[in-house]
């Protein structure tokens, strides 16, 4: 399966919760913390559910798209 992922959309193939605001999120395993705009925060919190549902289709398309727009953000929170 191939997107095209866009840094202003979110890579998910249905509607998900978009934030009006970003935050620190911190790694829960290394304490590591990063700071995500608003959509970084909506799309980690999605990757998260969808990780609980075992979605992992959904889960893939999220993390493509932390490693190509916020390398540095996946690398801290999701490698």
């Amino acid at each position: 399966m191939k997107i095209k992922l866009e840094k202003d959309k979110h890579p998910f193939k249905g509607a998900i919760m978009l934030y009006d605001k970003g935050a620190t999120v911190k790694n829960r395993f290394t304490g590591q913390a990063t700071e995500l705009n608003a959509l970084e925060l909506s799309i980690y919190d999605t990757i998260k559910g969808c990780e609980q549902f075992e979605d992992y289709e959904n889960v893939r398309l999220g993390l493509d798209w932390f490693m190509k727009f916020n390398a540095n953000a996946y690398m801290i929170l999701l490698d």
